[in-house]
Formats: structure tokens, sequence, C-alpha cells
């Protein structure tokens, strides 16, 4: 609606903290923060939701050349109360444990838009750590969702296929390249794949080796830098 659209766009421009009565200010108390806040509570928004709104945009730009793009990231609420959506969560940006809001999205791109092509958000899930559990390693009870990533990650590429979103490839980062993620866009979507290995994941480099059990580690193989190699390869 208009008053999402407004508040998205306020967020978008925002430099410091955005807040309702921030919003107020800035359009002249013509909206009142009260309004944006009840807005806000009134409806939890879901990839659903989204979908209904980007809809009639992606019929108009997609491709079967498409390309959907899986990512996930934290939103830092450093001085937020901690609960079931502000939690803490691993950063693999920075490499450590950060307390913020844990967010999954699904971008379809279509190469084919003029010089860079054109990108549209399709589906996102908010991560929301609802179980309890006891960490083996330290003895600490730790929050966790009731879905891994990997899940996550499974479903919302069934969800663009359901939506009859076209598209050939599906790219990630390393932390989604795991073997039943391939075997599952390969096999599963009858899509392509891009994806790079943590270096120390182990290759066969051929049938044989795979049957005699002889696999190298990413990092120890001979490749030169600079070049692209291409070769069929079997996982561990």
């Amino acid at each position: 609606d208009e008053l999402l659209d407004l508040y998205s766009d306020y967020l978008i421009c925002s430099f410091g903290q955005a807040t309702a009565t921030g919003l107020g200010q800035v359009v002249d108390g013509s909206v009142s923060h009260d309004r944006i806040t009840r807005s806000l509570n009134s409806t939890r928004r879901t990839g659903a939701d989204l979908w209904r709104i980007v809809k009639p945009l992606v019929r108009k730009m997609q491709s079967e050349d498409g390309v959907m793009v899986i990512d996930d990231t934290v939103a830092e609420k450093p001085y937020s109360d901690e609960n079931d959506l502000v939690c803490w969560h691993y950063d693999h940006t920075s490499g450590k444990t950060v307390k913020g809001i844990g967010l999954m999205t699904a971008l379809y791109h279509n190469p084919h838009i003029g010089d860079t092509g054109m990108s549209l958000p399709v589906e996102f899930q908010l991560i929301e750590k609802t179980e309890s559990h006891v960490n083996p390693k330290d003895g600490k009870t730790q929050r966790r969702s009731k879905q891994t990533k990997n899940e996550r990650y499974r479903q919302m590429l069934k969800q663009a296929r359901d939506n009859r979103i076209p598209f050939t490839y599906v790219l990630n980062d390393v932390w989604f390249a795991s073997a039943e993620n391939m075997n599952y866009v390969k096999h599963d979507l009858k899509k392509e794949f891009v994806m790079p290995l943590k270096t120390n994941r182990k290759l066969a480099l051929s049938a044989d080796d795979k049957r005699q059990g002889i696999y190298v580690r990413v990092d120890e193989m001979q490749i030169d830098a600079n070049t692209v190699w291409a070769q069929l390869v079997y996982l561990e």
C-alpha cells in the first residue's frame, strides 16, 4: 500500500537512525508516527506478500535464461533486546557471531536487460530461532531455528518453481554448496548451478578415482592462477 511504499522509501534514503517518529517529521506531520506504527504491527509480512507485489514486474522482465540468487545476511541489532527474531547469528562476512535479524532472500536476475541486467527480489524468509538446545561443545543453552538454512534454501527454490519463475541457473555462496543442494538443483529442479567450494572439500577427478576412494582436497589441486579450469569431478 502507499504507506508501506512511503516507509520503504524512507528506510532506503535514511543515513542515520530510522524511526516512525522520524518519518512523521520528514513528511511534516502529514502522516502520524502512530499510524505508521499501527500499520507495521497490523500484519505480519511474508514472502507471499512480496511475491504479490513483484509478480507483475517479474512477468514483464522474466527470461528462460534467468538466474536465481539465494543469499543470507544479518541485519545487526546490537542494542535491541534478544528474542526469537533478534538473536545471535554467525555472520560469514565478519567471521563472528553477531546479534541481529537473520534473513534469507531469493533475487531473480535477467541478464539480457540493459548493460548489466535487471534484478528483483522474489522471496524472503526471516530466521526465527524458536527452539532451545544445549551446545555439546560448551554445554551452553542456545537458540535455534526449526529449519536449517539449507532446508530453507531448497524451500525457496521450490517456491520459485511453483510460482512459475523461469530460470536456468542457481547461484549461491560457499555456505550453501552442499551435495544435497547440488542434487536438488540438478535432479529435482532440472536446473544448473554455480557454487564455490570450501578449500577443504575433497574431490575425485575421475570415476575410477571415485571407485578406488582416491580424493584430493581443493586447496591441494594443481591449478594455475588466473586460468579457467573445467572438469567433471565427484564430491566425496
